[in-house]
């Protein structure tokens, strides 16, 4: 599946969490992400969010989709990590 994630979180949070996103998908942007993933690292990616947020504050947002191409993705300005130059 593919996703976008977006999360919120307190600044004693964001550079774990930051950590965390980054193992599983592509980072594109400031607390945002996107990439394909299975539904089992999907889950683990979740619990272990979950360990380091403060749900009374914090937020995690998913997008879901079967397959990217059914996503438009328009680029306006400088991309942040292009992810289609892997060797």
């Amino acid at each position: 599946m593919y996703i976008i994630l977006v999360y919120d979180c307190g600044e004693k949070r964001v550079n774990k969490m930051l950590k965390l996103c980054r193992k599983y998908l592509n980072w594109i942007q400031n607390s945002v992400f996107e990439g394909e993933i299975t539904e089992v690292k999907l889950k683990e990616l979740k619990l272990k969010a979950k360990q380091i947020m403060e749900e009374e504050v914090d937020s995690l947002i998913i997008f879901s989709s079967r397959d990217e191409k059914w996503l438009d993705k328009e680029i306006i300005g400088r991309e942040r990590s292009s992810i289609d130059n892997f060797l």
